[in-house]
């Protein structure tokens, strides 16, 4: 079959519905769930009686909105907390994986990949199980041992930073890589021939090229971080992110309009940094 060759106006047609409800049905639960964010009921359903803002600035109950609603707000510092820790740490090791599989050839270097992207794959609750029964093995032998209680190693932030860590560090390295794969390092020879020395060079040729998928990276891994529920789920402490403390409200309120006011908030901040990681992109190759 021939895909080049022109299509019957039916064949198009039937193209863009199915495109059009395929975007409707990606779009419409987003769109709910922002709107009831907006409707003055107590329930997230129709009917709609109204817009009111009370859901992110209610200072009473029964509505209380985001802004004065002390759990969300610390889960959402929380989860900004661990998103930004994970991000940096995720985006140094990443590039220090991008270079050491971009530049350097050594013996295991195909099982050395393979391993490191075995992360993406694995479920978020396998991960997140493998990561909590390892780390209470090791914690729980230092204890008998030495009488030392290595709380890191216990369910709380440290240890979901590392779950995080453990996958968002594959996801920064293919990034970058993908970024350092196309630089042409004859710019580097140049710059070493005419007496500059190796940081120097990578502080002002090969980091300046790179910064594009550095920053697209720590926005990705932010993005992920700060919506990641399963892998989560396993490690957390008191502090608990955002998504388990929405949980925990759905689990025992039931669904609120504060959470379509979360929901909405979320959204957006996603939406702008998805933007700015396009933007960032956009302006490096065309400069």
């Amino acid at each position: 079959m021939n895909v080049a060759a022109p299509q019957s106006l039916f064949m198009r047609r039937a193209y863009q519905a199915y495109m059009l409800a395929f975007f409707i049905y990606l779009a419409a639960p987003l769109l709910v769930a922002g709107l009831f964010a907006f409707n003055d009921s107590q329930y997230p359903s129709l009917p709609w009686k109204g817009f009111t803002l009370a859901w992110f600035f209610g200072d009473s109950e029964p509505y209380l909105g985001l802004l004065h609603d002390r759990r969300l707000l610390q889960g959402m510092a929380t989860s900004f907390k661990i998103g930004l820790i994970v991000s940096a740490l995720s985006v140094f090791v990443g590039a220090c994986n991008a270079f050491l599989f971009e530049r350097h050839s050594f013996p295991g270097k195909p099982v050395l990949y393979v391993l490191m992207i075995i992360p993406l794959v694995i479920p978020g609750v396998i991960l997140g199980i493998s990561i909590l029964v390892v780390a209470s093995m090791v914690a729980n032998g230092v204890e008998n041992t030495l009488g030392y209680d290595w709380s890191i190693l216990r369910p709380g932030l440290p240890l979901v930073v590392l779950g995080q860590f453990a996958f968002l560090t594959t996801i920064t390295s293919l990034v970058i890589a993908a970024r350092l794969r196309k630089f042409d390092i004859a710019l580097e020879e140049a710059a070493l021939n005419l007496g500059a020395g190796r940081m120097r060079v990578l502080r002002t040729i090969t980091i300046p090229y790179l910064m594009p998928a550095l920053v697209s990276a720590f926005i990705v891994a932010f993005l992920v971080s700060f919506e990641n529920f399963n892998t989560t789920l396993m490690l957390v402490g008191s502090e608990a992110p955002l998504t388990i403390t929405m949980y925990d409200r759905m689990a025992k309120v039931g669904s609120t309009p504060v959470l379509n006011a979360v929901s909405f908030v979320l959204m957006v901040g996603s939406g702008v940094l998805a933007l700015i990681s396009v933007l960032v992109q956009r302006d490096k190759t065309k400069s």
